[in-house]
């Protein structure tokens, strides 16, 4: 399998408020720069969101190491917790649903296609690719126009009937 290297971040300017990711893949001497955004998302939506962009760019099984920031995504995958989630319907052990339940099974499914290995790094801490993200997911963010989050704002909506 080719050895794929994806870099990724995520943030929003406000939790909720506008947001955006970045994403770098690099292939052997191929290299590959992704970014996007939302009107109205969290910080953990776009760090999750950033690394599903970089798994949907690969066309075959990959061996992938994965580098982001965000120790969220990091733990809930490396250890297993949205796995967990998945086979119990999205409930967690404390008996709460489980946050940003639709890109956790976007991003599980990719995993099952790919040999993924994830790895915290240190955000804002020098470590160029994770730089560079950063400012990919900034200028994405700060579009103007920016697309419906319908994942969150859809959420929201639920959430909102339940409470009547």
């Amino acid at each position: 399998m080719k050895e794929v290297t994806i870099n990724s971040d995520g943030g929003s300017f406000g939790n909720p408020g506008p947001g955006g990711y970045g994403v770098v893949l690099k292939y052997k001497n191929h290299r590959k720069e992704l970014s996007g955004g939302f009107r109205k998302t969290t910080n953990n939506r776009m760090e999750i969101l950033g690394v599903i962009r970089g798994l949907q760019e690969l066309t075959e099984p990959c061996n992938v190491k994965i580098f982001t920031d965000s120790r969220y995504v990091v733990n809930t995958i490396s250890k297993g917790w949205a796995l967990k989630w998945r086979a119990n319907n999205w409930v967690k052990s404390n008996k709460e649903v489980a946050a940003n339940s639709d890109l956790w099974a976007i991003l599980l499914e990719l995993c099952d296609k790919h040999k993924v290995t994830m790895n915290w790094v240190k955000g804002h801490a020098g470590d160029i690719e994770n730089e560079r993200c950063d400012v990919l997911c900034k200028i994405a963010g700060k579009r103007s126009n920016l697309p419906e989050d319908k994942g969150y704002e859809n959420s929201l909506e639920s959430n909102k009937k339940q409470l009547v």
